[in-house]
């Protein structure tokens, strides 16, 4: 929770591209300030100096604190102006509250600066110095892009590659991110063309990428194409369509090693590095994700606060006695749920997460709702983690599963407290 009591002005930002709506309200609740803002420095400056000499401490939030709201807070800080950050979603159920139904930018920029002002609860604290976290953010963004782009291509290649030759799809499709098998489609877009390269040409292309598998790849894939005799109209059309899309998917690949190399030399670079690789089950993107989303910790008062806001919280559905029960949360971080989620499914090759999730399956639950309840319990161990600055200790399968006893551990340095 960000304390409000010193704050003599709150400034509502509505940000835009080209300029966003500024709305200013005192601690009584009277406007103080309520009109279009460019989205340029200057004009960012003066509105600042000009409340700050009127009234004293400004605190400025925001609806969206990177992209095109990056500016306003850059130049807040830069003045000393304290800044925090209202969740999109917070704010519009916290708009139902207000009169009127306009969804306007003038009313969007009011609802900000008054909730700062009578729910400063509902407001999440900015850590715009750390340039390590501001810069993991942008790359891991593009990743993300990248990541989906590589689904799309590679789910374009499985469609193609099953409605011409299905034999073939069935030994290329599970290994079509391999470089061996983007090597091959790149140059042979056709089973014919496949065919007609024969098998010592296409050992010897794809021996540098796969030393171990080339020949037994090869076997399987002519063995595939004797299978099937027919020529599926299209097959042409999709010789030319095949090498292009394999040239995308391979590029789009390397660009995802550049940027984990980068990633991993950011993360490590960071003081709480080493305490969330720690935890079984967090590698290199997934603890980047988390420490861009959860920083310190320190903006959650407690586990129970983090598991909510990542949507690992199970909703209760209570009402008379017809409705009781819960059921997994549809809210939250969902970059933040994924990562819990992903990161719980590596765990349990663990022996303490394995036996929590098999101890869940035990008790009817389904191998998804075991894989949550691992990751809401470790987003409480996790928590503790960053609370207390301890690395995660292994305990045996047998022990219980208590976060606080679950982190016997060593202490980060002195030098490291302070993030």
């Amino acid at each position: 929770m960000i304390d409000t009591g010193d704050i003599d002005v709150f400034l509502g930002l509505d940000v835009g591209k080209g300029e966003h709506h500024a709305t200013a309200v005192t601690p009584a609740g009277k406007k103080a300030f309520d009109r279009r803002l460019p989205n340029t420095e200057p004009k960012l400056r003066e509105l600042f100096a000009k409340l700050q000499a009127k009234h004293g401490t400004v605190l400025v939030v925001v609806d969206q604190p990177a992209s095109i709201g990056a500016l306003p807070l850059a130049v807040a800080r830069d003045m000393g102006c304290p800044v925090a950050y209202l969740p999109g979603l917070t704010m519009r159920r916290i708009a139902d509250l207000y009169p009127g139904e306009a969804k306007t930018d003038a009313r969007d920029a009011f609802i900000i600066a008054d909730a700062a002002r009578a729910m400063s609860h509902t407001l999440r604290a900015l850590d715009g110095e750390d340039e390590t976290i501001a810069e993991l953010e942008m790359i891991v963004g593009f990743d993300d892009d990248l990541a989906g782009e590589a689904t799309r291509v590679t789910n374009r290649l499985h469609g193609l590659l099953t409605q011409i030759h299905p034999s073939l799809e069935r030994v290329l499709g599970p290994r079509l991110q391999h470089p061996a098998v983007l090597t091959l489609l790149e140059q042979f877009g056709s089973p014919t063309q496949i065919r007609k390269a024969g098998r010592r040409r296409l050992v010897t292309l794809l021996r540098p990428k796969a030393p171990r598998m080339a020949e037994r790849l090869v076997e399987d894939i002519f063995t595939a194409l004797d299978e099937q005799t027919v020529t599926v109209p299209g097959t042409d059309a999709a010789a030319l369509i095949v090498p292009s899309l394999a040239a995308s998917l391979n590029a789009v690949l390397d660009q995802r090693k550049l940027l984990a190399a980068r990633i991993e030399e950011l993360l490590e670079s960071h003081p709480l590095s080493k305490v969330l690789t720690s935890m079984p089950g967090v590698g290199v993107r997934t603890g980047a994700r988390i420490l861009i989303e959860v920083g310190d910790g320190s903006t959650f008062p407690t586990a129970g606060h983090l598991a909510a806001y990542a949507g690992l919280a199970p909703a209760t559905r209570s009402s008379g006695s017809s409705i009781r029960g819960e059921q997994p949360s549809r809210r939250g971080n969902k970059q933040l749920k994924r990562a819990f989620f992903l990161s719980a499914f590596a765990a349990l090759g663990d022996p303490a997460s394995r036996a929590y999730y098999d101890r869940k399956i035990s008790q009817g639950k389904h191998h998804t709702q075991a894989l949550l309840c691992l990751a809401r319990r470790r987003a409480d161990v996790l928590f503790a983690m960053l609370r207390d600055g301890t690395f995660y200790e292994p305990q045996p399968a047998k022990a219980a599963w208590p976060a606080e006893t679950a982190l016997r551990g060593r202490t980060i340095p002195e030098m490291h407290r302070g993030i």
